[in-house]
């Protein structure tokens, strides 16, 4: 019965954020609301991950993590879908330097790193059974294929489709955008929330895992 009322809540959960989307995407907006979404918006996800983290130490069940593992990560696939939205739109109005990269090279790049963030979510889906985010928690570890080379596919992947993102639009301050404000609040919900996470709802095989696998940059298995 628990178990079925958490999924109806994130199915609601993802027709908010579907939805949130949806208006970012429909919306003409000031370009200081455009900052507040872009800066601000990922400004926010620091104290977010902070304090569940907070709240998912004060009683670290496996249950009980993936109800706050829900909010959490529905709170930042907002915060994050909805800055990358605005990023994206509104990158041809930011100042700054034009990067002398050909936009074919940059195009090039964002179709691998596409398929790279595409089959990294088919691995979860298919060795995790899980889905990105709180959309499925992986029921069981994902350690085959790009998740034997390292821990966070997904994020490295998603990481070098924004930078290749702005070697297309050939945006210096989209891929400053992307280095210093976006990953340090990425890797931070990863290191901070969900690797604690994971360890609740694995135990001993996760922290194995975690042992022998980087956290980021992919090492040859066993290497």
């Amino acid at each position: 019965m628990k178990h079925a009322v958490l999924i109806l809540f994130r199915i609601a959960l993802l027709v908010i954020t579907l939805f949130i989307w949806l208006w970012a995407l429909d919306q003409p907006l000031s370009k200081i609301m455009n900052l507040s979404i872009i800066v601000g918006g990922i400004l926010l996800v620091f104290p977010i991950v902070w304090l569940g983290r907070m709240i998912l130490d004060r009683k670290p069940t496996t249950s009980r993590a993936a109800w706050i593992t829900t909010f959490v990560h529905y709170a930042l696939v907002i915060l994050f879908g909805a800055a990358i939205i605005q990023a994206v739109t509104t990158h041809q109005d930011w100042p700054g330097w034009v990067l002398p990269v050909p936009t074919e090279i940059g195009l090039l790049l964002v179709i691998i790193t596409g398929a790279a963030a595409l089959f990294s979510v088919i691995n979860l889906a298919l060795k995790g059974l899980g889905a990105p985010f709180a959309i499925a928690l992986s029921k069981r570890l994902a350690v085959d294929w790009m998740y034997a080379w390292t821990r966070n596919p997904m994020v490295l992947a998603t990481l070098a489709l924004l930078l290749s993102l702005g070697i297309w639009f050939q945006s210096v301050l989209f891929m400053l955008w992307v280095l210093i404000l976006f990953t340090p609040a990425l890797l931070v919900f990863v290191k901070l929330y969900e690797e604690r996470e994971l360890e609740i709802r694995f135990g001993a095989s996760y922290l194995e895992y975690k042992s022998r696998t980087p956290m980021l940059f992919p090492r040859r298995p066993g290497g």
